[in-house]
């Protein structure tokens, strides 16, 4: 629709210059006319199709300049914007002296031209240190607009809000991830997962007591340690029994990701398209990899089922497998791998004696 009135206005504009053309002919050529009308009728004709050109070039031209805007980044129309209104400022203080100067009346042309040419030449060189400088001189004024414009124009994707449950929060370790930075964003903790927390912890059960009690006190800390992170969320559905399920219908409501230990919640969520932060997970994926021919300082707890094998564990819970470790139960010996393998259970480290450490 704009386009077809910016070719209109064109030729409208086109016939009005058309038609008062005709006033700027001498006299002497508007007598020899017999059919002024038809005169203005075809000066019209040929300024309206000269219009139509000039209308379509300027349509053209307009839809590149809207794309060329379209496709740059925030920030560089911001610091470009400045850089020229800037450039524009000091081109009119620097060239305000040159206006007072006496100029005869001959060359008065002189200051319009300068005019132009300093305030085209300041407005380009405005530009052009917006763009070397342009970043700088955002990050000075806010550390976090040049973030905040990205996440604004969709260049980069916001932090997606964390939903604790009940197993993550009893274990612990998501307080130490925290401090890390490995877990970024707002942090939830609906109010149904608290209710279970003092559930367990007034359970007559002592294992579930303990449990209830721990969960709560890491929720303490956490919150003491980063009060702006750890929110409370009152959200609850009478509808739903299961804390479970509960989770799942809040974060699919938040489009939030569920930090959970729960393997069976996990697997329940990823079916309802829910994205998942298991630390479970990460703590298997960041377990560090031996290969044959590594070092290993370990000590012998037990001996292992086969003749002459003991066993240890690495501070993971990573069993090792020590061929000639049977005598050596106790001890603390530095052992080489040998060979790895993946079992259902967990991964086995098989490693055969180096040298003895402490016997």
């Amino acid at each position: 629709m704009l386009d077809i009135i910016i070719i209109v206005l064109f030729i409208i504009a086109g016939v009005g210059v058309g038609i008062d053309s005709i006033k700027l002919l001498p006299t002497s050529v508007l007598d020899q006319v017999s059919n002024l009308e038809a005169l203005k009728l075809v000066f019209s004709g040929f300024c309206g199709l000269l219009g139509l050109v000039i209308g379509l070039v300027a349509q053209t031209t307009y839809r590149r300049l809207e794309n060329q805007i379209r496709n740059t980044a925030i920030e560089v129309i911001l610091t470009r914007s400045v850089g020229l209104v800037i450039g524009l400022l000091l081109a009119n203080l620097m060239l305000a002296p040159i206006f007072l100067l006496p100029i005869p009346q001959e060359f008065s042309f002189i200051k319009p031209m300068i005019a132009i040419l300093g305030s085209v030449s300041f407005a380009f060189l405005g530009i052009s240190l917006a763009d070397s400088h342009g970043r700088t001189f955002l990050r000075l004024i806010n550390p976090n607009s040049i973030e905040s414009l990205l996440v604004a124009e969709g260049t980069l994707k916001p932090a997606a809000t964390k939903i604790v449950d009940t197993s993550c929060i009893i274990d612990g370790r998501i307080e130490e991830l925290i401090k890390t930075g490995f877990i970024e964003g707002q942090l939830l903790v609906p109010q149904f997962v608290l209710q279970e927390l003092q559930q367990l912890a007034d359970a007559a059960n002592d294992q579930k007591r303990v449990r209830g009690r721990r969960g709560l006190d890491i929720l303490n800390q956490m919150q003491e340690a980063f009060p702006d992170r750890i929110m409370i969320h009152p959200a609850d559905y009478e509808d739903i029994t299961t804390v479970d399920n509960k989770l799942v219908r809040l974060a699919q409501e938040i489009n939030g990701t569920m930090l959970t230990n729960d393997y069976n919640l996990s697997k329940v969520a990823n079916l309802q398209k829910i994205l998942i932060l298991n630390v479970n997970d990460l703590a298997q994926a960041v377990r560090p990899i031996y290969l044959p021919g590594d070092h290993l300082d370990l000590k012998i707890l037990k001996q292992g089922k086969e003749s002459q094998q003991g066993v240890g564990y690495l501070d993971d819970g990573t069993m090792v497998v020590v061929e000639e470790g049977r005598d050596y139960v106790g001890d603390e010996l530095q052992v080489v791998v040998t060979s790895a393998l993946q079992t259902s259970a967990g991964r086995m480290i098989f490693a055969k004696l180096a040298n003895v450490i402490s016997h």
